[in-house]
């Protein structure tokens, strides 16, 4: 019997979750969760949706961040939130400098497909929320839908890609996908 996939919320972090901060979240100290966005991921606990942090972090490979620390960073995130009540199912993160020309950093797909392989995810029923173009680029190659919030770089100005909507942040994007049709 083949088994069923599910649908994921996959989430920027910086920006989506926490502040973007202009020389990188470098410590767990730095890492401030943005306002309402706590509650937004105790709803998606509730929902059938996988919930999966996908994130580029070039201050790994720019020699800013150490992996150990950046593993930190994210196990402390995770351990925090599942405190609260939230739920993460997973945390993918590139370490690549924009010129090393990997798959996995956004705008490419190498994440999310990476994500979706290993969790068993049907990425056309899936959502990418961002705050970057970048970020609804990756969704979108992956075959996802794709959100923006304006928290973060989102409130630069910039060109959305067809078929993408900008909201102004992680709990408006829950409220919307969670009363979309699958």
């Amino acid at each position: 019997m083949a088994e069923t996939l599910r649908a994921a919320i996959f989430l920027d972090r910086d920006g989506v979750i926490n502040e973007n901060r202009a020389q990188y979240v470098r410590t767990w100290e730095q890492l401030q969760l943005l306002a309402g966005a706590l509650p937004a991921l105790v709803r998606l606990a509730g929902s059938a949706f996988a919930v999966v942090i996908v994130t580029n972090q070039s201050a790994i490979g720019r020699g800013l961040l150490g992996g150990q620390m950046a593993q930190h960073i994210n196990t402390q995130l995770v351990a925090q939130l599942a405190q609260a009540g939230a739920r993460i199912d997973g945390v993918y993160v590139c370490p690549h400098r924009p010129d090393e020309d990997c798959a996995c950093r956004k705008p490419r797909p190498g994440m999310l497909l990476q994500a979706a392989r290993e969790l068993q995810l049907d990425l056309a029923k899936s959502w990418m929320v961002g705050d970057a173009v970048t970020d609804a680029q990756a969704g979108l190659a992956a075959g996802t839908r794709a959100l923006l919030v304006r928290t973060g770089r989102g409130s630069e100005p910039g060109v959305l890609p067809a078929g993408v909507s900008q909201v102004a942040d992680l709990a408006a994007a829950v409220d919307h996908i969670l009363s979309s049709p699958s």
